[in-house]
Protein backbone atom coordinates (compact mmCIF):
# COMPACT_ATOMS: atom_id res chain seq x y z
CA UNK A 1 0.00 0.00 0.00
CA UNK A 2 1.10 3.22 -1.25
CA UNK A 3 1.92 5.64 1.89
CA UNK A 4 1.20 9.45 0.53
CA UNK A 5 -2.05 10.01 -0.33
CA UNK A 6 -2.29 11.13 -4.30
CA UNK A 7 -3.91 14.26 -5.41
CA UNK A 8 -6.84 12.21 -7.00
CA UNK A 9 -7.83 10.23 -3.76
CA UNK A 10 -7.39 13.51 -1.90
CA UNK A 11 -9.90 14.88 -3.95
CA UNK A 12 -12.21 11.83 -3.66
CA UNK A 13 -12.07 11.64 0.04
CA UNK A 14 -12.89 15.76 -0.21
CA UNK A 15 -16.27 14.65 -1.16
CA UNK A 16 -17.26 13.15 2.13
CA UNK A 17 -17.52 16.03 4.23
CA UNK A 18 -19.31 14.73 7.35
CA UNK A 19 -17.24 11.31 7.64
CA UNK A 20 -13.92 11.14 10.48
CA UNK A 21 -10.82 11.02 9.93
CA UNK A 22 -10.86 6.57 11.07
CA UNK A 23 -13.76 6.67 8.50
CA UNK A 24 -11.62 8.84 5.13
CA UNK A 25 -8.69 6.49 6.33
CA UNK A 26 -10.64 3.07 5.89
CA UNK A 27 -12.03 4.19 1.97
CA UNK A 28 -8.21 5.71 1.64
CA UNK A 29 -6.98 2.12 2.44
CA UNK A 30 -9.29 0.47 -0.23
CA UNK A 31 -8.19 3.85 -3.02
CA UNK A 32 -4.75 2.73 -1.97
CA UNK A 33 -4.34 -0.51 -2.21
CA UNK A 34 -2.96 -2.51 -4.99
CA UNK A 35 -1.90 -1.84 -8.45
CA UNK A 36 -4.67 0.53 -9.42
CA UNK A 37 -3.80 2.55 -5.56
CA UNK A 38 -3.37 6.32 -6.07
CA UNK A 39 -5.97 6.34 -9.71
CA UNK A 40 -9.07 6.95 -8.28
CA UNK A 41 -10.11 3.18 -9.73
CA UNK A 42 -10.57 -0.02 -8.28
CA UNK A 43 -11.31 -3.73 -9.12
CA UNK A 44 -12.57 -5.86 -5.83
CA UNK A 45 -12.74 -9.37 -5.77
CA UNK A 46 -16.22 -10.30 -4.41
CA UNK A 47 -17.16 -13.95 -3.18
CA UNK A 48 -20.41 -14.18 -1.29
CA UNK A 49 -21.91 -16.20 -4.31
CA UNK A 50 -22.05 -19.18 -2.39
CA UNK A 51 -24.21 -17.61 0.01
CA UNK A 52 -26.57 -16.80 -3.32
CA UNK A 53 -26.15 -19.74 -5.68
CA UNK A 54 -24.71 -23.02 -3.60
CA UNK A 55 -20.99 -24.04 -3.25
CA UNK A 56 -21.25 -26.19 -6.57
CA UNK A 57 -22.76 -23.58 -8.86
CA UNK A 58 -20.00 -21.28 -7.08
CA UNK A 59 -16.72 -23.18 -7.16
CA UNK A 60 -17.16 -26.52 -8.95
CA UNK A 61 -16.12 -24.73 -12.19
CA UNK A 62 -12.16 -24.19 -10.55
CA UNK A 63 -12.29 -26.58 -6.97
CA UNK A 64 -9.58 -24.94 -5.62
CA UNK A 65 -11.86 -22.14 -4.98
CA UNK A 66 -13.87 -23.69 -2.68
CA UNK A 67 -10.97 -23.10 -0.54
CA UNK A 68 -11.74 -19.77 1.42
CA UNK A 69 -7.64 -18.77 1.18
CA UNK A 70 -7.95 -19.13 -2.43
CA UNK A 71 -9.54 -15.94 -2.83
CA UNK A 72 -7.24 -14.05 -0.40
CA UNK A 73 -4.01 -15.35 -2.37
CA UNK A 74 -6.28 -14.23 -5.61
CA UNK A 75 -6.95 -10.71 -4.58
CA UNK A 76 -3.79 -10.24 -3.11
CA UNK A 77 -1.73 -11.79 -6.10
CA UNK A 78 -3.80 -9.42 -8.77
CA UNK A 79 -2.81 -6.34 -7.04
CA UNK A 80 -7.09 -5.73 -6.47
CA UNK A 81 -8.00 -2.96 -4.61
CA UNK A 82 -10.23 -5.06 -1.75
CA UNK A 83 -11.95 -8.47 -1.25
CA UNK A 84 -15.45 -8.53 0.06
CA UNK A 85 -16.64 -11.30 1.70
CA UNK A 86 -19.47 -12.94 4.07
CA UNK A 87 -18.70 -13.79 7.90
CA UNK A 88 -17.54 -17.54 7.95
CA UNK A 89 -15.50 -16.92 4.31
CA UNK A 90 -13.51 -13.52 6.30
CA UNK A 91 -12.64 -15.91 9.44
CA UNK A 92 -11.17 -18.50 7.64
CA UNK A 93 -8.46 -16.41 6.81
CA UNK A 94 -8.49 -13.59 8.99
CA UNK A 95 -4.91 -14.64 10.96
CA UNK A 96 -3.36 -15.86 7.65
CA UNK A 97 -3.97 -12.46 5.70
CA UNK A 98 -4.35 -9.91 8.41
CA UNK A 99 -3.17 -6.49 7.65
CA UNK A 100 -2.61 -7.98 3.68
CA UNK A 101 -5.54 -6.48 1.77
CA UNK A 102 -8.29 -4.26 2.76
CA UNK A 103 -11.87 -6.32 3.80
CA UNK A 104 -15.25 -5.77 3.09
CA UNK A 105 -17.70 -7.52 5.47
CA UNK A 106 -21.12 -8.84 3.87
CA UNK A 107 -23.61 -7.87 6.30
CA UNK A 108 -26.61 -9.56 4.93
CA UNK A 109 -27.08 -12.38 2.42
CA UNK A 110 -29.80 -14.10 0.26
CA UNK A 111 -30.24 -17.51 -0.69
CA UNK A 112 -31.47 -19.39 -4.01
CA UNK A 113 -33.43 -21.70 -2.28
CA UNK A 114 -36.03 -18.78 -0.88
CA UNK A 115 -39.23 -17.61 -2.73
CA UNK A 116 -38.16 -14.11 -3.11
CA UNK A 117 -40.95 -12.84 -6.06
CA UNK A 118 -42.39 -9.72 -5.55
CA UNK A 119 -40.37 -9.63 -2.00
CA UNK A 120 -36.76 -10.34 -2.83
CA UNK A 121 -34.59 -9.63 0.69
CA UNK A 122 -31.57 -11.10 2.08
CA UNK A 123 -31.16 -11.80 5.66
CA UNK A 124 -28.37 -9.60 8.12
CA UNK A 125 -25.28 -12.07 8.79
CA UNK A 126 -23.14 -10.23 10.22
CA UNK A 127 -22.75 -7.13 12.23
CA UNK A 128 -20.50 -3.73 12.17
CA UNK A 129 -19.01 -5.62 16.38
CA UNK A 130 -17.59 -8.38 13.63
CA UNK A 131 -16.19 -6.06 10.81
CA UNK A 132 -14.53 -4.07 13.86
CA UNK A 133 -13.35 -7.88 15.20
CA UNK A 134 -11.77 -8.70 11.65
CA UNK A 135 -10.19 -5.53 11.32
CA UNK A 136 -12.41 -4.97 7.72
CA UNK A 137 -11.96 -1.44 5.88
CA UNK A 138 -15.95 -1.23 5.56
CA UNK A 139 -18.91 -3.35 5.75
CA UNK A 140 -20.86 -4.26 2.72
CA UNK A 141 -25.10 -4.21 2.36
CA UNK A 142 -27.39 -5.62 -0.54
CA UNK A 143 -30.80 -3.37 -1.02
CA UNK A 144 -33.40 -4.28 -3.70
CA UNK A 145 -35.34 -1.56 -4.78
CA UNK A 146 -38.56 -2.13 -6.25
CA UNK A 147 -38.89 -5.07 -3.56
CA UNK A 148 -41.85 -5.19 -1.58
CA UNK A 149 -39.41 -5.43 1.46
CA UNK A 150 -37.21 -2.82 0.50
CA UNK A 151 -38.20 -0.73 2.88
CA UNK A 152 -37.15 -3.45 5.69
CA UNK A 153 -33.87 -3.37 3.85
CA UNK A 154 -33.17 0.30 3.63
CA UNK A 155 -34.31 0.92 7.32
CA UNK A 156 -31.63 -1.81 8.19
CA UNK A 157 -28.69 -0.38 6.80
CA UNK A 158 -29.74 2.88 8.13
CA UNK A 159 -28.76 1.54 11.21
CA UNK A 160 -25.73 -0.40 10.16
CA UNK A 161 -24.48 2.47 8.20
CA UNK A 162 -24.70 4.47 11.53
CA UNK A 163 -23.19 1.99 13.86
CA UNK A 164 -20.23 1.85 11.18
CA UNK A 165 -19.25 5.29 10.71
CA UNK A 166 -19.28 5.74 14.33
CA UNK A 167 -16.30 2.84 14.75
CA UNK A 168 -15.09 4.75 11.54
CA UNK A 169 -15.74 1.62 8.67
CA UNK A 170 -16.39 2.46 5.23
CA UNK A 171 -20.10 1.65 3.96
CA UNK A 172 -20.40 -0.04 0.72
CA UNK A 173 -24.02 -0.35 -0.92
CA UNK A 174 -24.99 -3.11 -3.73
CA UNK A 175 -27.93 -1.22 -5.31
CA UNK A 176 -29.40 -4.09 -7.75
CA UNK A 177 -33.42 -3.26 -8.23
CA UNK A 178 -35.62 -6.26 -8.36
CA UNK A 179 -39.05 -7.57 -7.27
CA UNK A 180 -42.15 -5.59 -7.40
CA UNK A 181 -43.19 -4.54 -10.47
CA UNK A 182 -40.37 -4.57 -12.35
CA UNK A 183 -39.76 -6.49 -15.13
CA UNK A 184 -36.89 -8.45 -16.02
CA UNK A 185 -35.57 -6.24 -18.43
CA UNK A 186 -36.63 -3.22 -15.89
CA UNK A 187 -33.83 -4.45 -13.66
CA UNK A 188 -30.87 -2.86 -15.53
CA UNK A 189 -32.90 -0.48 -17.28
CA UNK A 190 -30.94 2.54 -17.71
CA UNK A 191 -33.32 5.10 -15.66
CA UNK A 192 -34.05 2.06 -12.92
CA UNK A 193 -30.38 1.62 -12.35
CA UNK A 194 -29.63 5.64 -12.18
CA UNK A 195 -32.15 5.42 -9.32
CA UNK A 196 -30.75 2.48 -7.74
CA UNK A 197 -27.74 4.30 -7.26
CA UNK A 198 -29.14 7.68 -6.69
CA UNK A 199 -30.92 5.37 -3.62
CA UNK A 200 -27.83 4.02 -2.46
CA UNK A 201 -26.18 7.59 -2.44
CA UNK A 202 -29.01 9.04 0.00
CA UNK A 203 -28.88 6.11 2.28
CA UNK A 204 -25.46 7.01 2.87
CA UNK A 205 -23.17 5.11 1.43
CA UNK A 206 -19.09 6.08 0.36
CA UNK A 207 -18.89 3.13 -2.75
CA UNK A 208 -21.99 2.44 -4.14
CA UNK A 209 -22.50 -0.98 -6.55
CA UNK A 210 -24.55 -1.60 -9.42
CA UNK A 211 -25.07 -3.95 -12.41
CA UNK A 212 -24.20 -1.89 -16.36
CA UNK A 213 -27.58 -0.57 -17.08
CA UNK A 214 -29.06 -0.78 -20.73
CA UNK A 215 -30.60 1.74 -22.60
CA UNK A 216 -34.47 0.21 -21.69
CA UNK A 217 -36.53 2.97 -19.86
CA UNK A 218 -38.91 1.05 -17.81
CA UNK A 219 -40.97 3.64 -16.35
CA UNK A 220 -43.11 5.68 -18.66
CA UNK A 221 -42.78 8.81 -16.39
CA UNK A 222 -39.34 8.43 -16.47
CA UNK A 223 -39.29 8.08 -20.31
CA UNK A 224 -40.67 11.22 -20.55
CA UNK A 225 -37.88 12.91 -19.07
CA UNK A 226 -35.38 11.57 -20.65
CA UNK A 227 -36.77 12.12 -24.04
CA UNK A 228 -37.85 15.72 -23.16
CA UNK A 229 -34.02 16.27 -21.69
CA UNK A 230 -32.30 14.59 -24.40
CA UNK A 231 -30.23 12.67 -21.84
CA UNK A 232 -27.91 10.82 -23.66
CA UNK A 233 -28.24 7.00 -23.20
CA UNK A 234 -26.72 5.78 -26.46
CA UNK A 235 -23.96 3.81 -25.66
CA UNK A 236 -22.52 2.15 -22.99
CA UNK A 237 -19.75 4.63 -21.26
CA UNK A 238 -22.91 7.45 -21.77
CA UNK A 239 -25.14 5.32 -19.72
CA UNK A 240 -22.02 4.88 -17.16
CA UNK A 241 -21.64 8.81 -17.50
CA UNK A 242 -25.47 9.14 -16.32
CA UNK A 243 -24.92 6.95 -13.44
CA UNK A 244 -22.10 8.28 -11.79
CA UNK A 245 -24.06 12.27 -12.23
CA UNK A 246 -27.03 10.03 -10.16
CA UNK A 247 -24.73 9.86 -7.74
CA UNK A 248 -23.91 13.51 -6.36
CA UNK A 249 -22.71 14.43 -9.64
CA UNK A 250 -19.32 12.14 -9.46
CA UNK A 251 -18.77 13.01 -5.33
CA UNK A 252 -19.53 9.49 -4.63
CA UNK A 253 -17.42 6.31 -5.44
CA UNK A 254 -19.43 4.09 -7.83
CA UNK A 255 -18.31 0.69 -8.74
CA UNK A 256 -19.93 -1.93 -11.44
CA UNK A 257 -20.45 -5.37 -11.02
CA UNK A 258 -19.33 -8.31 -13.64
CA UNK A 259 -22.53 -10.14 -13.59
CA UNK A 260 -22.65 -13.82 -14.76
CA UNK A 261 -20.09 -15.22 -16.64
CA UNK A 262 -19.27 -14.47 -19.75
CA UNK A 263 -16.77 -14.07 -22.55
CA UNK A 264 -13.85 -12.52 -22.04
CA UNK A 265 -14.03 -9.94 -24.29
CA UNK A 266 -17.73 -9.20 -23.59
CA UNK A 267 -15.89 -8.61 -20.30
CA UNK A 268 -12.99 -6.17 -21.09
CA UNK A 269 -15.76 -4.35 -22.90
CA UNK A 270 -17.91 -3.47 -19.90
CA UNK A 271 -14.64 -2.35 -18.10
CA UNK A 272 -13.82 0.47 -20.95
CA UNK A 273 -17.26 1.77 -21.14
CA UNK A 274 -17.32 1.88 -16.91
CA UNK A 275 -13.45 3.61 -17.54
CA UNK A 276 -14.81 5.78 -20.72
CA UNK A 277 -18.21 6.88 -19.15
CA UNK A 278 -15.84 7.81 -15.68
CA UNK A 279 -17.25 4.89 -13.33
CA UNK A 280 -14.27 4.07 -11.12
CA UNK A 281 -14.09 0.43 -11.23
CA UNK A 282 -15.20 -3.03 -11.37
CA UNK A 283 -16.46 -5.41 -8.27
CA UNK A 284 -16.00 -8.93 -10.50
CA UNK A 285 -16.35 -12.53 -9.06
CA UNK A 286 -17.58 -15.26 -11.04
CA UNK A 287 -15.62 -14.22 -13.79
CA UNK A 288 -12.60 -14.01 -12.63
CA UNK A 289 -12.90 -16.78 -9.89
CA UNK A 290 -14.43 -19.33 -11.97
CA UNK A 291 -11.77 -19.93 -14.10
CA UNK A 292 -8.32 -21.67 -13.61
CA UNK A 293 -5.94 -19.49 -11.51
CA UNK A 294 -3.20 -18.26 -14.72
CA UNK A 295 -6.01 -17.38 -16.32
CA UNK A 296 -8.06 -15.57 -13.50
CA UNK A 297 -4.70 -13.43 -13.00
CA UNK A 298 -4.29 -12.44 -16.58
CA UNK A 299 -7.66 -11.62 -16.65
CA UNK A 300 -7.85 -9.61 -13.90
CA UNK A 301 -3.88 -8.17 -15.04
CA UNK A 302 -5.56 -6.66 -18.39
CA UNK A 303 -8.61 -5.28 -16.47
CA UNK A 304 -5.73 -3.17 -14.42
CA UNK A 305 -4.06 -2.07 -17.43
CA UNK A 306 -7.65 -0.79 -19.36
CA UNK A 307 -8.13 0.93 -15.83
CA UNK A 308 -4.80 2.44 -16.13
CA UNK A 309 -5.21 3.72 -19.43
CA UNK A 310 -2.83 0.87 -21.12
CA UNK A 311 -4.78 -1.54 -22.94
Amino acid sequence: MATIITKTVRKILDGYESDTPRTKANLARILMQGRLGGTGKLVILPVDQGFEHGPARSFAPNPPAYDPHYHFRLAIDAGLSAYAAPLGMLEAGAKTFAGKIPTILKCNSANSLARSKEAPDQAVTASVKDAIRLKCAAIGFTIYPGSDKAYDQMEEIAELGREAKAAGLAVVIWSYPRGGNLSKEGETAIDICAYAAHMAALLGAHIIKVKPPTAHLELEAAKKVYEAQRIDISTPAARIRHVVQACFNGKRIVVFSGGEAKDIEGVYAEVRAVRDGGGNGSIIGRNTFQRPRGEALKMLDQIIRIYRGEA
